[in-house]
């Protein structure tokens, strides 16, 4: 009998402790804090190394992520039906890659959310005064360096050279800037813009404008372009190769922007650090306790990578075979 007591109060006293440890793992797991990540999309490998920093970052914290995809730089409705879902979830801070920097719409949502959630700005400029704070770089410095370097190359008074520019949507939030930059840093040198060509940054988008741009200026020197379009018009010149083949310059790096400033496809890109800028934006996530406005922002130095440079091997990217889970 004695046996028999001594083994069920044991079962009993095993129970209640495996009842409390559950109880405190439901805790800890209920205590862990759940971002919002909003993007434009995932079609540009760009946002695939910010996610990855993002994610990096977040499993250091012991953050949990919900990954959102708008679609595009056009699709400013399902971004805002996004925001509402996260404000819906109750979740802990909101990180937003903009569609649009300023569209009324968007801004009147995040106002919205913000009174009760923290909103962070995530890469793209945004015009939100709700904001809790900004992790991203100025667009006009990534633009400067691509001109300054061609500008260097071809000062006033040297043989005219031509480029055309490929570039993202109006609305998005960089692409004002990142011109605004690139012919700045192009003022005093014998380069001139033949024309500005636009269009979400998907690759079939941009090759689009990479085919129209070199069909209306077949001798042009140089191609500065988004990732995808650089990317895009390789792609044609090596299957066309009856076409005259500019110099390419990228306005910013992403993974086969860096594999062709290796082989020296590509003469050079501005580099942000998209993963970096990921980890910085959880680790200022995570410092806000509370929602309001606030001014503060931050980001990585921009640095301008030249092709064949022997320290591009150690440019940060994401991980060949990474892709976050979207909701």
């Amino acid at each position: 009998m004695a046996r028999h007591y001594g083994a069920s109060g044991i079962r009993s006293i095993a129970a209640l402790l495996l009842a409390a440890a559950l109880s405190l793992t439901a805790a800890a797991a209920a205590a862990r804090p759940l971002f919002c990540v909003l993007v434009p999309h995932f079609k540009d490998e760009y946002w695939l190394s910010v996610g990855y920093g993002l994610e990096q970052e977040a499993a250091r914290k012991d953050v949990a992520l919900l990954f959102f995809e708008a679609g595009g730089y056009n699709a400013r409705v399902r971004q805002i039906e996004q925001l509402e879902t996260c404000a819906a979830r109750g979740v802990d801070a909101v990180l937003i890659g903009a569609v649009t920097s300023d569209h009324p719409d968007l801004m009147r949502e995040i106002a919205r959310v913000a009174k009760g959630i923290p909103v962070f700005g995530l890469v793209n400029e945004l015009h939100s005064d709700a904001l809790s704070g900004r992790i991203g770089v100025d667009w006009r410095d990534m633009g400067e360096a691509v001109g300054r370097h061609l500008a260097t190359l071809h000062p006033e008074g040297t043989a005219a050279k031509t480029a055309v520019f490929i570039s993202g949507p109006s609305a998005a939030g960089w692409t004002a800037p990142l011109e605004d930059g690139l012919r700045r840093g192009l003022a005093g040198s014998a380069v001139t813009i033949l024309e500005v060509f636009s269009a979400d940054t998907g690759l079939r988008q941009q090759l689009a404008q990479v085919q129209t741009a070199l069909d209306r200026y077949p001798d042009v020197d140089y191609l500065i372009g988004s990732a995808p379009a650089v990317e895009a018009a390789i792609g044609l010149l090596a299957a066309d190769t009856g076409r005259r083949r500019p110099e390419f310059l990228s306005t910013y790096v992403s993974h086969t922007i860096k594999r062709g400033l290796m082989n020296g496809s590509v003469m050079a890109a501005p580099f942000d650090d998209p993963e970096l800028q990921g980890e910085m934006a959880i680790d200022q996530a995570v410092s806000v306790t509370s929602p309001g406005p606030s001014d503060r922002s931050a980001g990585p130095e921009v640095v301008l990578l030249v092709g064949r440079d022997e320290k591009l091997v150690d440019v940060r990217v994401s991980p060949d075979d990474y892709f976050p889970t979207i909701q």
